[in-house]
C-alpha cells in the first residue's frame, strides 16, 4: 500500500507519497505555520492530495508525542502552539494515522527498509541543529511509559553547563550538535583567536567540518571536543543497550569519515573492558522525513 509521510519540522514541514518499498512517490515541501489554524489547513491540504493514493497517514513530529492517541504531549519552541492537539485531527481525514516523535520515525524507517532491518537491538542519533534519537531493544522500539524514550540528545553530560531548549542543563545536543558546534566556533572568532573560520562568509556546522579537515586548529579542536563528548555520552547507552549497530543520521553524519572514525576510536576505549567487541557505525540509509513517517503508517 501506499501512504502518506508527513515531517512537521520548526522551519519546514515535508511531505510525500511514499510506497510500500519505501520509495517516495511524490514529495512537497513548506515553510512552516506559525498556528494551529494554519498548520491544520496545510496537513488538510496534504491529506486531501493524497488522499485517494492512500491507505494511511503517518506523521513524525519533534517532541513527546502519544503515538496511540496522536496527542502532542510537550513541544517547546517554535512548535509550541500544537501543545495539546491531536495531529490526527489537523489532517482532515478519515484514513487511519499514526504520529510519533521524528526521530523515532526515522528508526521506523530504518527497521522496515534500511539499516536497523532484521536487527533486534539497535540505537539511532539524528544529528543536526539538535540531537534525537530511536532505540530498539529485544525487536522493539521503546517508547515509553509517556512516549518520551528516546530523547538522547536530551541525556545530561556536563550537569553545570549551558541551559537546553527542554529546561534542563547540559543536555548531550548543547554540547554535539550543529548549533553547538556553530556557537563555539563563534565564541572563539570574538575571542579574536586566528583561524580559517574567521574568513569564512557565512560560519556553519560544516564549514568547521571542512576547516578541521583542511588543518585548522581551532576548527580541529571544536570537532575533537565535540566527538569525545558525544563519545562519552554514547559510550554509556552503548553499555546500557548493548546494540548490535549504532546508526547515524542527520546533516551532520554527512561529514563522513570526519565524524565516524574518531567516534569509532572514542567508543572502541571507553567499552572495550566490557563489551569486548566493537560496535559498528552505519549512516542511516535516508529514511528519515518523509520515508520515515509513512514507515509508522505501515506495520513492521
Amino acid at each position: 500500500m501506499n501512504a502518506i509521510g508527513i515531517d512537521i519540522g520548526g522551519t519546514a514541514v515535508k511531505a510525500g507519497l511514499v510506497s510500500s518499498d519505501g520509495s517516495v512517490l511524490d514529495r512537497q515541501s513548506h515553510q512552516s505555520p506559525i498556528s494551529a489554524d494554519a498548520m491544520a489547513a496545510l496537513l488538510t491540504s496534504i491529506a486531501t492530495q493524497y488522499g485517494s493514493e492512500a491507505a494511511a497517514i503517518g506523521i513524525g513530529c519533534k517532541g513527546v508525542i502519544d503515538p496511540v492517541t496522536t496527542l502532542v504531549r510537550v513541544l517547546p519552541g517554535t512548535l509550541h502552539f500544537l501543545e495539546g492537539l491531536r495531529l490526527a485531527g489537523l489532517t482532515g481525514s478519515t484514513l487511519p494515522t499514526t504520529a510519533d516523535n521524528d526521530a523515532r520515525a526515522a528508526m521506523a524507517g530504518e527497521i522496515r527498509w534500511g539499516a536497523a532491518k532484521g536487527r533486534r537491538n539497535a540505537i539511532m542519533l539524528t544529528l543536526g541543529t539538535g540531537v534525537g534519537g530511536g532505540i530498539v531493544a529485544d525487536g522493539q522500539l521503546l517508547r515509553g511509559a509517556t512516549g518520551l524514550a528516546g530523547h538522547i540528545g536530551h541525556l545530561t553530560v556536563e550537569p553545570d553547563s549551558a541551559h537546553c531548549i527542554c529546561g534542563n542543563r547540559g543536555c548531550l545536543e548543547t554540547v554535539f550538535s550543529a548549533k553547538a558546534i556553530e556557537a563555539e566556533a563563534f565564541r572563539i572568532i570574538h575571542s579574536g583567536c586566528d583561524s580559517a573560520l574567521a574568513r569564512m562568509p557565512s560560519l556553519s556546522c560544516e564549514g568547521v567540518f571542512h576547516a578541521a579537515a583542511a588543518g585548522d586548529a581551532i576548527a580541529q579542536s571544536i570537532i575533537g571536543k565535540a566527538i569525545r563528548r558525544l563519545g562519552a555520552a554514547l559510550a554509556g547507552l552503548l553499555l546500557i543497550f548493548d546494540p548490535e549497530i549504532v546508526i547515524l543520521g542527520g546533516h551532520i553524519a554527512e561529514a563522513g569519515p570526519a565524524l565516524f572514525d574518531p567516534l569509532a576510536a572514542e567508543l572502541k576505549s571507553r567499552t572495550w573492558p566490557m563489551l569486548r567487541r566493537e560496535v559498528p557505525l552505519i549512516r542511516a540509509v535516508g529514511c528519515e522525513g518523509i520515508a520515515g513517517a509513512a514507515a509508522l503508517a505501515h506495520a513492521f
